[in-house]
């Protein structure tokens, strides 16, 4: 009776433990996901919904549509976390980002490594799902996103870096659907290149002060407030004319061109809360704004491939 009372407690205390390691594992992801903000995977979605269906001409196959989707969760994921490790001990410095996961010691820098490990090998093999270039070009893909987050070290350019780590997400779908690389898909790569240097450079003028002040470098470091953000209007400017050139050359309609103007109007509205004597609106500018310019240039898109006008 007695050993069957102790066989009982044992049993009972390593599911405990079990049960305990696992809120432990749960917990951590949490706040991996909520390191990385993962619900801000939307801003690149679209596009690489855009490269796929652009390709494609028409919905691709859900297999397809899947393991794009999987590809960018998987590199966005390592992405970020990437940069969250890259930067953490500038983090516990800056005043706006001191109390993440990493400067708070809620993740160590291990963990982090760990799922930027597991994240990237669920890219890697994403894109092995897709076709053979799309597998042989991933690495580079890693390659050129983790480079990003030592840019601001050495040059005021790391938009430009940032830019061509997120244009990875439409020629990289484009890629994983017909297995070659065109020019509709570097043109479409070229234009988030713009959007995100447009809306990076008014991220950046959150940290002008500290950025100068630790010697860490950006256009607003380098160059103020007012040519940043003439700067980040011509950037926006430039990726209108480039998302533009895609309708002749893709033989797109006029749900296209509607979708167009609306993403611009989106653009204006995005600019005309941030002036160089008041910077209080800028996250709803930089979060909101940007958010509903990839949906809606991906939505009209969608409708434009499905309901083709005369």
């Amino acid at each position: 009776m007695l050993k069957q009372v102790q066989h009982d407690s044992l049993i009972e205390q390593r599911s405990y433990f079990r049960r305990s390691e696992l809120k432990k594992i749960i917990e951590k992801l949490r706040i991996l996901l909520e390191m990385i903000k993962f619900p801000h995977t939307i801003f690149a979605l679209p596009f690489a919904f855009m490269g796929a269906i652009l390709a494609e001409k028409r919905i691709p196959s859900w297999n397809k549509i899947l393991w794009i989707t999987v590809a960018m969760v998987g590199v966005r994921s390592a992405a970020m976390s990437f940069n969250r490790l890259a930067d953490w001990r500038f983090d516990a410095l800056n005043p706006r980002t001191k109390d993440r996961a990493l400067p708070k010691g809620l993740l160590t820098p291990l963990q982090v490594i760990v799922f930027i490990i597991i994240a990237s090998t669920i890219f890697i093999y994403a894109a092995s799902r897709l076709n053979p270039l799309a597998f042989k070009l991933s690495p580079l893909a890693l390659l050129i996103i983790f480079f990003y987050s030592y840019t601001k070290r050495f040059t005021h350019f790391s938009h430009f870096f940032l830019g061509l780590s997120l244009s990875l997400a439409p020629i990289g779908a484009w890629i994983g659907i017909k297995g070659v690389i065109e020019l509709p898909a570097l043109l479409l790569g070229g234009a988030v290149v713009f959007w995100l240097i447009g809306f990076d450079i008014l991220y950046a003028l959150q940290d002008i002060d500290f950025d100068k002040k630790i010697g860490l470098r950006s256009i607003p470091a380098k160059l103020g407030i007012k040519k940043s953000l003439f700067i980040s209007r011509i950037s926006h400017f430039i990726t209108v004319v480039l998302l533009l050139s895609l309708y002749p050359l893709l033989k797109l309609g006029y749900i296209y061109l509607i979708g167009l103007v609306a993403v611009t109007g989106l653009f204006i509205k995005e600019h005309s809360l941030v002036k160089e004597t008041d910077l209080s609106k800028l996250d709803m500018a930089f979060f909101n704004m940007n958010g509903y310019i990839s949906v809606a240039i991906f939505v009209f898109t969608l409708f434009d491939i499905l309901i083709p006008l005369p």
